[in-house]
């Protein structure tokens, strides 16, 4: 028996001596974790006590246990915010944009090293070929005084020597942008850049790096390490590197001698940092290519060429066009050739979908047609044909096509006859005859849609002729969303209201002021009150009683509650008072910086109407009147509290417009008393309508006319008109006298008449009444 088993021992031994490292070794290793394991705790007790309890002796294991209990049981407070009275309140000026409280920079500036001879030329065809794919693009030039072309940036050094150019391109770059971007592009005026290609690059680098990159060029004599970037080529500099730079510029540009500001630049790097140019990092390579003398670039075909990021020398402006457009069409070829692949790639997950092709939009890839949700929700379609629309501004059944609404038909009946010849060619060759019916409609999900009933002539590949009217479907999809650049504006601004009385409104001014302490004295905004009282002829003389006594006893009476507010006032008498004499007045009492917020004794100012005045009013730019909630008439519109909410609430001057007053309202668009406004900008408009209209004629405008419409007719602002929600208005009937003109009296006419109530409303009071009378 001990044969047979110590052979099959043996044989089970022989089976296992391969695996026997392998299980010693696991083994091993686990006993040692454990082991060490167990030291760890041992070690750590003792220390921890007396970590905790250095000020009052060693913890016993009671104290430990509670120590580690009160952890197990801690729970986040929320701490409310408490604002003590009796210290003075300091209004926080948040930043206009997110980023500047972040403290984040745009990606990528370009510096364009230009010269006399070359700036309206070859550094106007630059601006016009790369100026609107970076956020800011500057021109440098040493020429002192240099003419600036419209639309360019130029700054001027005033010495055209090589090595100072750069060196105080550098030091502008660094004092004026160095806070704001992350890398910097240098080139020169004769060079081509393709810049989607050049941003991208610039997105996929870290920017917690010196680097500097481009066409690595070595020096004569030096080594291979002692490189630097072709200037014709164009460089990146990140702005790490340009801050290590700067306080080295001043010994550059005295020790070192060179013809030629990339060399100069590049010597400066190697001996002050001793870093040199790189062309490729983190596996971006920078490419360019070097365009031969007479080389056609629509001819040219080369890889180098079609993936090139730059392209030098461009000897003239002419042939910066050419290249622009080679590349524009490689662009755009690409692009093309993305959307096929990803509509296929579409077309092929959706057959996975539940709702199967069914499920497919078009066109592909865009979002669904908006389904409304109710009949006041539907997109309504406009009429049109080759000569007239009929969805008019002015309310007109039927008005002419023209401007760019008749461009924009005219491009999309192009757009179709084009598409159906590429779909039908060369079997059939459709021409136009004429347009038979359009209609379309704006859908903001999507864009703009059109439905043509086009009369067609196909021709056949034999020659044969046939009229066709088909149908077709086209859309303008929504573009990238852009910000436009507009002038910078602040919330610190002080607002000055401008509030004209005249008699007959004396006795709501009370309730106006009030209104004015809770929203602008009481969170203490910045922002005055001139009260502009209008006196009649006979009102105020001597006999007479004021009729403005209550309005300065309440104007008194703030003074009095809230020290250091001054409410000034003024008196004028005039018989027929118009809104632009009364604001002649008022604006020779202040300096020509000062905004004005022209208000009614129905206004009900707040700290975000405020806000939106300063922000929405430009100066030199755009003035702001904004349209206001008018609450519907209590008598036609009863209110209706929820139940159990007692009496009827009256609307703050906050609410909602959207959930409505208690009686509903609407936004009155015809009214436009309210204006927010620079005082330069209204004497600049009030200037151009007294050289207008002289004498006479000015007397009879000033009648008609209100401010806003002196910013519409007299002033080349831009005149933003949008609705108010927090400007909530109280029913009043505005008195519309027979001096205003015809325009201004049928808008106070129909303003009073949208203003009683909605269309179910008064509906229901004509029933009533017509209820009441048959009885």
């Amino acid at each position: 028996m001990a044969g047979p088993t110590a052979m099959r021992l043996s044989s089970v031994l022989a089976l296992l001596r391969p695996a026997l490292p392998l299980i010693l070794g696991l083994s091993l290793g686990c006993s040692l974790s454990l082991l060490r394991v167990s030291w760890i705790q041992g070690e750590g007790d003792d220390p921890c006590v007396e970590a905790v309890g250095k000020a009052g002796g060693p913890q016993s294991l009671d104290s430990r246990t509670q120590l580690d209990q009160s952890d197990e049981d801690f729970k986040p407070r929320i701490v409310p915010y408490y604002r003590d009275p009796n210290k003075p309140y300091k209004k926080v000026l948040r930043t206009r944009y997110i980023q500047t409280e972040l403290g984040s920079r745009e990606r990528l500036l370009v510096a364009v090293l230009t010269s006399r001879a070359t700036l309206s030329t070859l550094a106007v065809a630059v601006n016009r070929t790369v100026a609107h794919h970076f956020p800011r693009l500057l021109y440098f030039t040493g020429q002192r005084g240099a003419r600036t072309p419209a639309g360019m940036q130029v700054v001027s050094h005033g010495d055209e020597r090589p090595a100072w150019l750069m060196s105080e391109t550098l030091r502008h770059l660094h004092t004026h942008f160095g806070a704001d971007y992350d890398w910097f592009f240098i080139m020169q005026d004769d060079t081509y850049v393709q810049a989607p290609r050049l941003a991208a690059l610039a997105g996929h680098l870290s920017i917690n790096q010196d680097l500097y990159l481009g066409r690595a060029e070595e020096f004569i004599g030096a080594g291979e390490q002692a490189r630097y970037c072709h200037g014709g080529f164009g460089y990146l500099l990140s702005r790490s590197l340009l801050l290590r730079l700067r306080p080295h510029l001043d010994g550059c540009r005295g020790d070192i001698l060179s013809a030629r500001p990339d060399e100069w630049l590049g010597r400066c790097l190697i001996d002050s940092l001793g870093i040199g140019c790189v062309s490729q990092h983190q596996g971006q390579r920078y490419r360019s290519f070097e365009l031969a003398k007479n080389r056609d670039p629509e001819t040219e075909s080369s890889l180098a060429f079609l993936s090139a990021f730059a392209v030098h020398p461009v000897s003239e402006g002419t042939l910066m066009y050419r290249l622009h457009k080679r590349f524009s069409a490689l662009e755009l070829e690409r692009a093309y050739s993305e959307i096929e692949q990803l509509q296929a790639q579409i077309r092929n997950l959706t057959a996975l979908t539940p709702e199967g092709e069914a499920g497919l939009s078009w066109p592909l890839g865009l979002p669904a047609p908006f389904t409304p949700h109710s009949r006041f929700e539907v997109l309504g379609w406009d009429y049109f044909t080759e000569q007239h629309t009929f969805s008019c501004v002015d309310g007109a059944p039927k008005c002419p096509l023209q401007g760019a609404s008749r461009a924009d038909v005219g491009d999309a009946v192009e757009t179709a006859l084009e598409q159906l010849n590429r779909r039908y060619q060369p079997r059939l060759r459709f021409q136009k005859q004429r347009l038979l019916n359009g209609y379309r409609r704006f859908d903001p999900a999507r864009g703009m849609e059109y439905t043509l009933d086009l009369l067609l002539e196909a021709v056949t590949q034999r020659g044969h002729r046939r009229a066709l009217a088909r149908r077709v479907s086209l859309l303008r999809p929504l573009s990238r969303v852009e910000i436009l650049p507009m002038p910078y504006v602040t919330e610190a601004t002080r607002v000055q209201l401008v509030l004209p009385l005249q008699a007959a409104e004396a006795a709501a001014a009370p309730t106006f002021l009030e209104a004015f302490a809770a929203g602008v004295l009481e969170p203490r905004e910045h922002a005055l009150l001139t009260l502009l009282l209008v006196y009649g002829p006979r009102e105020g003389g001597r006999g007479a009683p004021d009729p403005f006594v209550g309005v300065k006893v309440a104007a008194a009476e703030l003074e009095r509650r809230y020290p250091g507010t001054r409410l000034a006032w003024l008196a004028v008498r005039a018989e027929a008072p118009s809104q632009v004499r009364l604001m002649d007045v008022v604006s020779k009492k202040h300096p020509v910086d000062t905004l004005f917020f022209l208000a009614t004794v129905w206004t009900r100012p707040g700290p975000e109407v405020l806000n939106r005045c300063r922000m929405n009013a430009i100066s030199g730019w755009q003035a702001f009147f904004p349209v206001h909630f008018q609450e519907f008439n209590p008598a036609l519109a009863p209110q209706r509290p929820p139940p159990g909410a007692g009496p009827d609430p009256p609307s703050p001057p906050g609410a909602d417009p959207a959930r409505g007053a208690a009686g509903g309202g609407r936004f009155d668009r015809q009214a436009s008393a309210e204006g927010c406004f620079y005082n330069a900008d209204y004497l600049a408009a009030r200037a151009r309508l007294a050289a207008d209209l002289a004498g006479q004629e000015e007397e009879e405008a000033l009648e008609g006319l209100e401010v806003m419409d002196v910013f519409l007719r007299f002033s080349g602002l831009h005149l933003f008109r949008a609705v108010e929600p927090g400007l909530v208005q109280k029913f009043s009937l505005r008195d519309c006298s027979p001096r205003l003109s015809e325009e201004l009296y049928h808008r106070c006419r129909l303003s009073n008449l949208e203003g009683l109530g909605g269309r179910a409303q008064l509906a229901m009071a004509l029933f009533e009444q017509e209820q009441a009378n048959s009885t």
